[in-house]
C-alpha cells in the first residue's frame, strides 16, 4: 500500500484509465482532472452514477473546464487516446476486446445503470495489465468487485483515501475486498496518473 509520499513503482505501460465515482463525484472528478495538461495521451473512461431520467450535461461542463477533450460515450465508438469519456445516463458502459465502447441496458448493478463494476470488469478483460483503475467517493458498494478484477488481471488499482472522500462507503468497500496498489488523496492520484502517462512502451 502506498500513501501520499510513495514513489510510483509501476513500470508497465498503461494504455487506458477507468474511473468510478458516485456521491460527491463531480467535484472529485473536476479536482482530479483539472491539472491534466493539453496533450495528455491516455484515454480516460468514467462512470459517475447519475439519475437516468434526464440527459446529462456532464460532458459539456467538463469540456469547458478541462484541457482534455471530453465527450459522452457512443455505442461502438473506437476509444481515442487523450479523450475523456463519460458514461451516458441509463446505459451500462463497457469496453470491447477491439478497444471500442459499448452501451447496453442490462439489469442495474448496485441499483445503478451505468455501474462502475460493469466498466471495470470489461476494461480489465480488454486491457489486462495495461489498465489503471481509480475508485473515488461514493455511497454504495459499486466498483469494489470491479477493482478487484482489475487487480486479478494484473492492472493497477488506485483508491481515493477514505478520509478525504466526500462519502467513504465506496472506497471502504473496495479496501474491504482487496489491497489496492495505491490509497491516495485526489492530488496524489492526479500526480500518479501524470507519471503513468510518461512510462514508455
Amino acid at each position: 500500500m502506498n500513501r501520499e509520499n510513495a514513489k510510483p513503482h509501476w513500470r508497465r505501460r498503461v494504455e487506458a484509465i477507468v474511473v468510478g465515482a458516485s456521491a460527491g463525484g463531480v467535484e472529485a472528478l473536476l479536482n482530479l482532472f483539472s491539472d491534466f495538461p493539453e496533450g495528455f495521451q491516455l484515454p480516460v473512461i468514467v462512470v459517475l452514477h447519475l439519475p437516468d431520467e434526464r440527459r446529462s450535461q456532464l460532458a459539456e461542463v467538463f469540456d469547458r473546464r478541462l484541457a482534455l477533450p471530453v465527450k459522452e460515450a457512443d455505442d461502438k465508438e473506437q476509444i481515442v487516446p487523450g479523450t475523456l469519456y463519460f458514461a451516458a445516463p441509463g446505459y451500462h458502459l463497457s469496453v470491447e476486446q477491439d478497444r471500442s465502447l459499448s452501451l447496453s441496458q442490462e439489469e442495474r448493478l448496485h441499483h445503478s445503470r451505468p455501474a462502475i463494476d460493469y466498466l471495470f470488469e470489461s476494461a480489465a478483460d480488454a486491457y489486462g495489465h495495461n489498465l489503471a483503475a481509480v475508485l473515488l467517493t461514493g455511497a454504495n458498494q459499486d466498483g469494489a468487485r470491479g477493482l478487484a478484477e482489475v487487480k486479478r488481471q494484473g492492472g493497477l488499482t488506485i483508491v481515493q483515501d477514505p478520509d478525504e472522500a466526500h462519502v467513504s462507503t465506496m472506497p471502504d468497500a473496495a479496501l474491504a475486498l482487496h489491497q489496492p496498489d495505491y490509497i491516495l488523496p485526489l492530488r496524489g492520484i492526479s500526480r500518479l496518473l501524470a507519471e503513468l502517462e510518461r512510462i514508455p512502451c
